[in-house]
């Protein structure tokens, strides 16, 4: 007994450290199984992904099919808010925007190699014609295209699409990493954590929004003001449920890089 009544002393007073508990595994019906932590390192290899673009990889005009592409390179719009951003010749971060994409890191830099676009932004005339507007001479992926990827998914999910694959929070302050915030046939970005501890502020993944629209990067926003726009809170179904004593998914170091967003506006889809 009185073994007993010193082990629950100790576990009290935290004398013994408890192990954090295992992940518990989605939904096997889902299309991919993934963990926050896995989303979480793929969302960070698309935002920082190194590569090295050069002129023939810059497209201002019709591809061979006759679509419209603009690639977001630095002479794109550049006294527009919404300017390019990469530079042929240099080492660029970060798999650009492009209209329907759905590259990874490797086909990206296969497409690059080749001389495709790097990246297509979005227009109003693009979204009206929808997949139609969708180049084959460009690479790169748009905000569904990029959180396809941060959830493994098979094949990209669409706005519309990614709620059939999820269950809706009933909360927002449930939110966690891996989660989505989805306003369909708007746009999508990723959850990567609360960025206070009084859960009003997150930090998210997403391309195609402020401040840097055609790149994928981390940001943090007041939630409020996202779930003012529309926002849906959502989970994927694959997604594994970490243990209660879970630590935090995003190192310091990677926070210390997230853009300060306190008036978010709704990106591009």
């Amino acid at each position: 007994m009185k073994c007993i009544q010193l082990a629950l002393f100790l576990l009290v007073t935290g004398c013994v450290s408890q192990k954090p508990l295992p992940l518990v595994p989605g939904d096997a019906s889902a299309p991919s199984q993934i963990t926050p932590a896995e989303s979480m390192a793929i969302a960070h290899r698309m935002a920082t992904h190194p590569w090295r673009p050069f002129a023939t990889n810059i497209l201002h005009g019709e591809d061979k099919a006759g679509i419209l592409v603009n690639s977001p390179d630095i002479s794109h719009e550049p006294r527009q808010p919404r300017r390019g951003w990469w530079i042929p010749g240099e080492v660029n971060t970060g798999v650009p925007y492009k209209w329907g994409g759905f590259d990874d890191t490797a086909s990206f830099d296969v497409a690059i190699a080749k001389g495709l676009a790097g990246g297509d932004v979005s227009s109003p005339a693009k979204r009206r014609a929808d997949n139609a507007a969708v180049s084959t001479q460009a690479a790169g992926v748009d905000c569904s295209g990029f959180v396809s990827r941060c959830l493994k998914l098979p094949t990209v999910h669409d706005t519309t699409q990614l709620p059939a694959v999820c269950n809706e929070l009933p909360s927002a302050r449930e939110l966690r990493p891996g989660d989505l915030l989805n306003i369909p046939r708007r746009h999508v970005i990723l959850c990567a954590g609360w960025s206070n501890t009084e859960r009003t502020w997150i930090y998210y993944y997403e391309t195609g929004g402020s401040p840097d629209y055609w790149k994928p990067g981390l940001k943090q926003a007041p939630l409020d003001a996202l779930l003012a726009l529309g926002y849906q809170p959502l989970r994927y179904r694959g997604m594994a449920r970490p243990g209660e004593s879970a630590k935090e998914i995003l190192t310091r170091a990677v926070k210390a890089t997230a853009a300060v967003v306190p008036n978010p506006t709704v990106g591009e889809p």
